[in-house]
């Protein structure tokens, strides 16, 4: 009966347009409008996931900050965008996409505008916390928003050039805001999102609004629930490196976490309203899709995050060579989005999502057979082929969430897609950031030499000098050696969450659970 019906829709649509072409044409140019608004949107979110590293070191010493309170410049941010996903997205359902994508941006923007003017790393701080509630209702309105504008082809480009938005503000983040930082300060990395922030409620405004017309209330229990869950989970992950793996503080926060986590199931499970349907976890289509990005994003962003400090210690490349160098891993993730009509026409979406996640863990297994000072050619190939994994996932993955529900809870649908994107981000940087640390001081302990500790610190953030100037020649090889040695223990394990991604969507994913209808 479905399909009976969308092409009696699909009928009556294409006798509209020909009875009435100006109202078909203005059709197309508002569809275009909230196309190229949340496109834009898509762009400035993780922007100021990867942007603000380059800023910490001018902002810390203009603020008079510590090293821990700077870092959560960056926490902050990650923590409320993960925590506050699926909450967004139960409101975007109820409320209306609409008027919780232009609330998002307008939040979005004036935490920025704080940030940007802040007189302490305290405000900043809190600013960016809020800035990160605005990206979570940006992200999971607008990706829902997509989803009941466009439909059939035109949906798959739509979120094909929303992937790309995604993959050109992650991948070169770092990149314009270096250039915001060297051509005028570091509180121009935060402004530059209120001009961005005005350019898209102007785009915006016309859009039509869409909820769910059976949503009636908001699952408070649920919200609070399941947003302490995550906001403990992150926090443990974000403070373990720091404050050890064992530490009161790490462990209080898993276990706090596991019991919201335990506290939100039961909530659902009694809710004639849940926030999250538990029902849909029944469907191994769904599991499997909304998984699939932590196999990609927890590699994807721990490589831009400490790949460009390994080129300067270890490869000795300048902060410019170093960005170029992550280039062969970039262009791949925002090109070939664009393309991803095209490709589903020709592979499924159930192959595309597996293809993507199995191409990178390829392209990590065989970097361990480079490094950036004897084999760069090497090296740049496998960036590449990463590059392309990465893209061919990035080109469906968002389409395919919201698919595979019916379109009166793609919010639902996007809210919990988006929570474990940002989640394997956010967690994936930090595990990479004790691994690699971990895997190189005993690398460095085990070849012998005091001090492996403080001199793991130094290679790992691609502070060479110190060891250099500590031991000569000599140390900086066995240092080298040592770093190198961590890099490969950190490719095999990413290797393997992105092999686990793929096989779990080749097994898990069927193609006609993806038609919208939410059928089993």
């Amino acid at each position: 009966m479905s399909n009976l019906s969308a092409d009696s829709d699909l009928r009556r649509s294409r006798v509209v347009q020909e009875k009435n072409p100006p109202a078909a044409a203005a059709a197309a140019v508002g569809s275009t409008r909230v196309l190229v608004a949340i496109a834009l949107a898509a762009v400035m979110l993780p922007i100021s996931v990867t942007g603000p590293g380059v800023a910490l070191a001018e902002m810390s010493g203009a603020l008079h900050a510590s090293a821990a309170s700077t870092q959560w410049v960056l926490n902050a941010y990650n923590v409320a965008f993960t925590a506050f996903m699926l909450a967004a997205g139960s409101a975007a359902d109820l409320f209306g996409r609409r008027r919780i994508f232009l609330s998002g941006v307008v939040v979005f923007s004036l935490a920025s505008l704080v940030a940007g003017t802040a007189p302490s790393i305290l405000l900043v701080d809190v600013a960016r916390f809020v800035q990160g509630v605005g990206a979570a209702a940006v992200l999971t309105s607008g990706s829902s928003q997509l989803a009941h504008t466009f439909s059939g082809a035109a949906r798959a480009r739509a979120f094909g050039i929303f992937g790309a938005a995604v993959g050109f503000g992650l991948a070169m983040g770092p990149l314009i805001s270096g250039l915001l930082v060297g051509a005028a300060s570091w509180h121009a990395v935060f402004l530059v999102n209120v001009v961005l922030g005005a350019v898209v409620v102007c785009l915006a405004r016309p859009m039509s609004e869409s909820r769910n017309p059976g949503a009636r209330r908001i699952d408070l229990p649920g919200v609070l629930t399941f947003t302490a869950a995550l906001m403990l989970l992150a926090l443990g992950f974000v403070e373990g490196p720091s404050k050890g793996w064992t530490g009161a503080a790490t462990l209080g926060s898993f276990a706090g976490s596991a019991v919201f986590l335990l506290a939100f199931v039961v909530v659902e499970l009694r809710s004639s309203e849940p926030m999250f349907d538990l029902s849909l976890l029944r469907r191994p289509t769904f599991v499997a899709i909304i998984w699939q990005p932590v196999s990609i994003v927890f590699a994807f962003a721990a490589l831009l995050v400490y790949l460009p400090p390994y080129f300067q210690g270890a490869g000795g490349a300048g902060s410019t060579e170093s960005g170029a160098m992550l280039l062969p891993l970039t262009l791949p993730v925002f090109i070939l989005p664009l393309f991803s009509g095209a490709l589903v026409k020709r592979l499924s979406v159930r192959l595309l999502l597996a293809i993507g996640p199995a191409v990178l863990a390829v392209a990590l297994l065989l970097m361990t057979l480079t490094d950036p000072v004897s084999s760069r050619t090497g090296l740049y190939a496998c960036l590449l082929l990463a590059g392309i994994g990465i893209g061919l996932a990035f080109s469906v993955m968002d389409n395919a969430a919201v698919s595979v529900v019916p379109p009166e809870r793609s919010g639902m649908a996007s809210g919990m897609f988006n929570t474990l994107r940002v989640a394997g981000e956010t967690i994936g940087v930090a595990c990479v950031a004790g691994l690699l640390l971990t895997s190189t001081r005993q690398q460095l302990s085990a070849s012998g030499g005091s001090g492996s500790g403080a001199m793991a610190d130094d290679v790992v953030q691609g502070r060479m000098d110190s060891v250099r100037d500590a031991g000569g020649s000599d140390l900086v090889d066995r240092a080298v050696h040592g770093l190198q040695h961590g890099w490969n223990v950190v490719y095999v394990v990413l290797a393997c969450v992105a092999l686990a991604g793929a096989v779990a969507i080749f097994t898990m994913v069927r193609d006609r659970d993806m038609d919208g209808s939410g059928a089993v």
